[in-house]
């Protein structure tokens, strides 16, 4: 009987290293979306990842460093491809698609990964201080958006950064009613708020 030979350790093929984390990330990333980031242990994340509980251990400092780096990728992979689009139109445009994007059958997913990220930051000063950058960032973008618009005479003059401020708290409030259900908000009536926020605010 002959069986099969055991591969020298030199020989065996390994992931590389940014490969193996981002394995593990995007299997966390599913586990939030579909448990919460409460209901989420390493165990579950090497389960769902089909990797041991030695490869988080070694690559990963904790759930935490997991977690942070799965919403990290989920806000990057909506935002990044939306705000490169923003870039190629003008202020009006711009503020018109964003709009459009925000509530949809899509991105349902990571407003439920964006309001778990606000749990987190509950228990957790390391999370709110990633969050923080998060909104400075966000914020920064609409800012920039209605600048422009501004210079071009197409938005009425103001404090842009204000206004930006009060568009992104108008939005998250918007997004928490739409997916709570109550009371119930549609995502079109959800663009309609914010098109008239804009409209007060900008002239757009």
């Amino acid at each position: 009987m002959t069986g099969r030979r055991a591969v020298p350790a030199e020989k065996r093929s390994r992931h590389p290293t940014e490969v193996r984390r981002r394995q593990v990330v995007r299997a966390a990333l599913e586990l939030i979306s579909e448990q919460g980031i409460a209901g989420v242990s390493a165990r579950d994340i090497a389960r769902h990842a089909g990797v041991s509980p030695g490869t988080i251990t070694y690559h990963f400092s904790g759930v935490r460093e997991i977690i942070a780096e799965a919403i990290a990728l989920e806000i990057d992979e909506y935002y990044t491809p939306l705000m490169a689009e923003l870039r190629t139109l003008g202020p009006r445009e711009a503020l018109s698609r964003l709009v459009e994007a925000l509530f949809t059958p899509e991105t349902e997913r990571h407003w439920r990964m964006w309001f778990e990220y606000w749990l987190a930051g509950l228990h957790d000063d390391d999370f709110v201080d990633r969050q923080a950058g998060r909104y400075a960032t966000w914020q920064g973008q609409i800012r920039d958006i209605i600048v422009a618009g501004q210079d071009a005479g197409v938005f009425t003059s103001g404090d842009a950064a204000e206004v930006a401020v009060r568009f992104v708290a108008l939005t998250d409030g918007l997004a928490l009613q739409w997916l709570r259900g109550v009371p119930p908000l549609t995502g079109e009536q959800a663009r309609d708020h914010l098109r008239r926020f804009a409209a007060d605010e900008l002239g757009a």
